[in-house]
C-alpha cells in the first residue's frame, strides 16, 4: 500500500528553502532511486518511524554506526550521563583514553590513536601524516572507494558520486589531486605498475578492504596480503579506511577478519555509539610525528568530545564484552536475509547477484560477480530504484542508492528477517 506522505513533503519543501536540496548529505536525497524521501522522527530498535506515521525495518542504520539498532538503552544512558556534567570543554576529559584504551585493544598494530570528528578528518589527517613520515606526494587509492570528501581524495570515489553523476567534484582544482593516483580494485598488477612508473614517490595506499561505498565488494584472493607486501618493499605506508567494517565485520574489523595489519587504520561510525567521531592511529615511531610534539600539525575544537566518547565506550564495551555471541549471531542473520532475497529474485527472474561480509551486505540488480567498480557500475540503477520504493511503501528502509552497502544490527529479529524477505517477493514483481 502506498503510504502517506504529506508531512514529510511539507517538511522536504520547507529545508529546501534553506538547506541546498533539503538535505545536509547528499546521500539523503533520493535522486538516483525517486520517491519522496521520508523525514525520520524516532527510532526504536530495529525499527524507525516518520513524520508521517509510517513504520520501517531499518537496513541502513544511520549508514553504519547503529550496530546496536536505535535508541538502545545502555548508549542512551551513557549519552545522558555525560550531558548532565557538560556537553564540550575544550580541554581533555578521561573518556578519551577510556574509548582510546578500548579501540587500540582490538586493533593490535595500534600503538597510539588521535580522535576526531570525522571519517573525512580521519582520512584526511592520516594522509598528511602519511605524507610526513615517508616525505612522499603521491598517494594511491582505488576506483570506488569513498574516503571522505577531502579535495585530494574525490577521484573516482563511488557513494554519492556515481550516484549523483559528478565526475569527481566541482570546486576541486587539478592541481590538488595531480598526486592522487586511482587504480582498479582487486588489481595488484596496477599498483606494480604505479610502483614502478612513480618510484620512490608514493608515500601511501589507502582503501577499504571491504569497500562499502560502490555497494559491498570486498577484496579478492590475496589483494590485501598483496598490498601489504608491495608496501613494506616499496616503504610506503598502507592505511585501512576501516571506517565502516571498523567492529562490524569482526570486532577487530576487517584486519583482523582477513589477519592483516596496515600501517595507520581509520575509524568512524561505530566507534561513536551513532555520534560524530573519526579515529586515525598507528605505530608509536609514525603518531609521535603528530603535534603537539611532532611536527604534523591537526586539531580540532571538538575532537574528543565527552557526549561522542561516552557513546562509543557504552557500544564498545558492548560489542566487547558479548563478541562471542554477537558477531556469529550476525553473521547468520545476514546471510538469511540476503540468501532469502536473492532466492526470491530468482524466482521471479529477476537478474540479481549478491555480496556480503558479516553483517554489511549488497544486492546488485546484475548477474554478477561484482568485484570492482567496473563491474558495480553494471547495475540496473532504474531496476534497483522501483524495488526501493516498493520496499519502502511495505515498510522496508534500505539506502536509497545502488551503490551503499546496508547493515544489520543486535536489534533485528527473525521476524524482521521473515517480514523483509516477504516484502521483497512483493516488490521483485512491481512494475
Amino acid at each position: 500500500m502506498p503510504r502517506k506522505l504529506d508531512e514529510s513533503r511539507k517538511l522536504q519543501k520547507r529545508a529546501e528553502q534553506m538547506i541546498p536540496g533539503g538535505v545536509n548529505s547528499p546521500a539523503r536525497a533520493f535522486g538516483s532511486v525517486g520517491g519522496d524521501p521520508p523525514f525520520i522522527v524516532r527510532g526504536a530498535g530495529s525499527h524507525m518511524f516518520d513524520a508521517d506515521g509510517n513504520e520501517y525495518i531499518d537496513y541502513v542504520g544511520s549508514w553504519g554506526p547503529l550496530i546496536l539498532g536505535h535508541a538502545q538503552s545502555k548508549v542512551i544512558e551513557a549519552i545522558m550521563d555525560a550531558a548532565c556534567n557538560g556537553t564540550s570543554f575544550g580541554a581533555s576529559t578521561p573518556s578519551e583514553a577510556d574509548l582510546a584504551e578500548i579501540v587500540i585493544s582490538a586493533f593490535p598494530h595500534i600503538q597510539k590513536i588521535r580522535f576526531v570528528n570525522s571519517g573525512t578528518e580521519a582520512t584526511m589527517s592520516a594522509i598528511r601524516l602519511a605524507r610526513a613520515f615517508t616525505k612522499r606526494k603521491y598517494i594511491v587509492k582505488f576506483e570506488g572507494c569513498y574516503h571522505g570528501h577531502a579535495d585530494a581524495l574525490l577521484v573516482k570515489a563511488g557513494s554519492g558520486i556515481a550516484t549523483l553523476g559528478i565526475p569527481g567534484s566541482a570546486g576541486v582544482p587539478e592541481e590538488f589531486t595531480q598526486f592522487t593516483l586511482a587504480l582498479p580494485f582487486n588489481d595488484t598488477e596496477a599498483l606494480e605498475q604505479a610502483f614502478k612508473k612513480f618510484q620512490h614517490q608514493i608515500a601511501c595506499v589507502i582503501v577499504e578492504p571491504i569497500v562499502g561505498n560502490m555497494g559491498c565488494v570486498p577484496a579478492s584472493g590475496g589483494f590485501l596480503a598483496a598490498l601489504r607486501l608491495i608496501t613494506q618493499r616499496e616503504k610506503a605506508v598502507l592505511i585501512f579506511d576501516e571506517v565502516m567494517t571498523g567492529f562490524r565485520v569482526a570486532f577487530g574489523g576487517a584486519q583482523e577478519r582477513y589477519n592483516i595489519q596496515p600501517d595507520l587504520t581509520t575509524l568512524g561510525k561505530i566507534i561513536g555509539g551513532g555520534l560524530p567521531v573519526g579515529a586515525y592511529g598507528g605505530s608509536s615511531d609514525i603518531m609521535n610525528l603528530v603535534a603537539p610534539i611532532g611536527p604534523m600539525y591537526q586539531a580540532g575544537t571538538l575532537s574528543g568530545n565527552p557526549l561522542a566518547m561516552a557513546a562509543g565506550l557504552a557500544t564498545l564495551r558492548h560489542l566487547r564484552d558479548h563478541k562471542n555471541e554477537i558477531y556469529p549471531a550476525l553473521d547468520k542473520l545476514s546471510a538469511q536475509l540476503v540468501d532469502g532475497i536473492t532466492a526470491a529474485a530468482k524466482d521471479a527472474n529477476v537478474p540479481l547477484c549478491a555480496n556480503r561480509v558479516g553483517s554489511m551486505f549488497t544486492w546488485f540488480f546484475q548477474p554478477g560477480p561484482v568485484t570492482d567498480w567496473h563491474s558495480a557500475a553494471k547495475s540496473n540503477t532504474e531496476a534497483f530504484g522501483r524495488f526501493f520504493r516498493a520496499m519502502l511503501d511495505n515498510g522496508v528502509y534500505l539506502p536509497p542508492s545502488q551503490y551503499e552497502a546496508a547493515f544489520l544490527g543486535t536489534a533485528h529479529t527473525e521476524a524482521d528477517i521473515q517480514k523483509t524477505i516477504a516484502a521483497a517477493k512483493q516488490s521483485l514483481t512491481t512494475k
